[in-house]
């Protein structure tokens, strides 16, 4: 009897830590859901963000290397100096969760080995991206170092707002820099840097923003989450 009761008592007790590692699963699992939708949300912006960006270089490229560049002063170094911005095209992901998981050992709850592989090769994938992020502003730094010998940074300054917003200089302030075909050609090359960076991270994001979808779609699936 006395043998019975303990092994009651231990089938309980061995219950009740499976019911409780249950519940911090799910917990962690809908905590990471929520992350990642947010996270989906944040990449599509970032892909169409980075979309109007190849445009700008794009005409950018034409305006300068037109016969007449100083026909479109303005919208030049309108576009000289977004193009030249970093923030609005950087995802950071909502990871609090997963940094729990990894550094907690918690994501040994998570009891489904498919939906532990598709977690783990998402996270790969988002280091993967925020290590580009060096090789970009190394490219901007490039782009800044050959812009500095066509465009007036008086002129950039005038630019940009008390928030650091980006207007519209007066028509009667804007001038090139005296430059050379030669430095021409090197700021040439450096839009064609940012312009390949740009569309190298705009791909890897569409591809990350795919697994994300289809890793929402596994969570949905497997905890009945909304």
């Amino acid at each position: 009897m006395l043998f019975f009761a303990v092994t009651l008592g231990f089938l309980v007790e061995n219950q009740r830590e499976h019911y409780v590692e249950h519940q911090r699963e799910k917990q962690f699992v809908k905590s990471l859901f929520n992350d990642i939708k947010s996270d989906t949300a944040n990449i599509e912006k970032i892909i169409n963000a980075r979309t109007v960006k190849e445009r700008m270089l794009d005409s950018l490229s034409l305006m300068m290397n037109s016969p007449r560049p100083h026909d479109f002063v303005r919208q030049i170094y309108r576009y000289a100096i977004l193009v030249g911005r970093t923030l609005p095209y950087r995802f950071i992901p909502n990871d609090g969760t997963m940094q729990q998981l990894k550094n907690s050992g918690a994501l040994r709850l998570i009891r489904n080995r498919a939906v532990v592989d598709s977690i783990s090769k998402y996270d790969i994938n988002v280091r993967n991206i925020l290590g580009q992020y060096a090789v970009e502003e190394n490219q901007i730094e490039h782009y800044r170092t050959a812009a500095a010998k066509i465009f007036d940074a008086l002129v950039f300054n005038q630019m940009m707002d008390e928030n650091a917003t980006v207007v519209r200089p007066p028509p009667d302030y804007v001038s090139f820099q005296p430059y050379t075909s030669r430095e021409l050609s090197e700021w040439n090359y450096r839009i064609y840097g940012l312009n390949g960076i740009n569309k190298a991270n705009r791909r890897d994001q569409r591809t990350l923003l795919n697994q994300a979808t289809d890793l929402l779609e596994i969570l949905r699936r497997e905890y009945h989450l909304e």
